[in-house]
This record gives C-alpha cells, structure tokens and sequence, in this order.
C-alpha cells in the first residue's frame, strides 16, 4: 500500500482520514487517525525535522538502538470499526510482531521506509474501488441522497441502497473521510441484519 494522502474536515472534531492505495489496483483504505499521529505522518512525508524527537522517532531510535530493523508494517484486522495492525520486528536471533494502532504503525512504517501491507480480509471489507483518473467526474453536492432522519427509508434494503449512493458520490468526490463513515454505517447495518 501506498500513502495517497490525508485529508480532514471540520465536521471531523479533529480526526483526520489517512488514505492508503494499493501500489497495483485500485482498492483505497479510509482510515480515521486523530491530529496527533496525522502530524507525525505529515512531518515525515514532508521531510520536517522538529527540534527533538517525537514519540515515533523514539520508536525507530529504540529499534536501531537495539540493534532490531522494522522489517514491514501489517494492517491485519477490522473489528467493530477498528482497524488493528502489528510492527513486524526482526533481531538476530528470532522475529516477532508488536501490536500497534494502524496510525503509529504507519508514521513508524515511514520513518523506516518499509512497505505497509493490509490483510486481503480487510481490504475485501473495509476497502473502497476509486475510479479510473480517466473517468474521474466530481459530483455536485446537491446530487447527493438527503438521508435526513424525517426522510429515511422505512426498510433497511433502501436504506443500504441510499447509503450506497452516498458512498459512491464520496468517493467521486474523493471525499475519503466521508466514505469511511458511511463505509462503517453499511457494515454496521449488515452486521445487525
């Protein structure tokens, strides 16, 4: 996987949606961060050095320290709407995997230049199809299905439907953070089904 971007909004309450792409397809993971791991992501994406090291720096400087190298980054879990990963660690003697929140492992995953790689399980649930760049058209906003709660749909298969459409017109407008959202309420309702 590679990091296409992160994005926020001010509806979010400060959380930020990490967006990850598959290096050869075209599956993208929403995933919701908060400021503090969107900031230690940026800073490294963009080359910033703060003036003494944040606690992912610590994080690689313990594992050199140690004389270990992060070999890769596995987002390998989805429960109830949260992603689980685990750092894959190598020493001399054995091999062995440190469970992380998928934000860390990933601003750590940076730091170390190793590869992030997500179970095909949670790509097949979680993921999200974008579109070709070639068919790429932003929709209008006003397009978009009113779901407001005095105008829901009475059964749950329209409402899935309805919320389908949302996801569509999120990703069209590669509104990911959006997506994520709606993503979860579709999962949420068919688990309830």
């Amino acid at each position: 996987m590679e990091i296409l971007g992160l994005s926020s909004s001010p509806s979010s309450g400060g959380a930020f949606a990490l967006v990850l792409s598959e290096a050869d397809g075209n599956l993208r993971l929403p995933i919701i961060i908060g400021a503090f791991e969107a900031q230690a992501i940026a800073l490294e994406l963009e080359h910033i050095r703060p003036p003494r090291p944040m606690t992912h720096d610590l994080i690689k400087n313990i594992i050199v320290q140690s004389n270990a190298e992060l070999k890769e980054v596995v987002i390998n879990d989805l429960r109830e709407s949260t992603f689980f990963a685990k750092l894959v660690i190598k020493t001399e003697l054995t091999e062995f995997d440190v469970d992380a929140r998928p934000s860390d492992a990933i601003a750590i995953a940076i730091r170390f230049g190793v590869p992030v790689y997500v179970s095909s399980h949670v790509l097949k649930e979680a993921g999200i199809v974008a579109e070709s760049e070639a068919s790429k058209t932003p929709v209008p906003v006003e397009d978009e299905v009113n779901l407001e709660p005095e105008k829901r749909p009475v059964t749950m298969e329209d409402r899935l439907i309805n919320l389908t459409k949302n996801l569509d017109l999120a990703i069209a407008n590669e509104d990911y953070e959006k997506a994520a959202r709606i993503r979860d309420e579709i999962n949420q309702l068919k688990g309830s089904a």
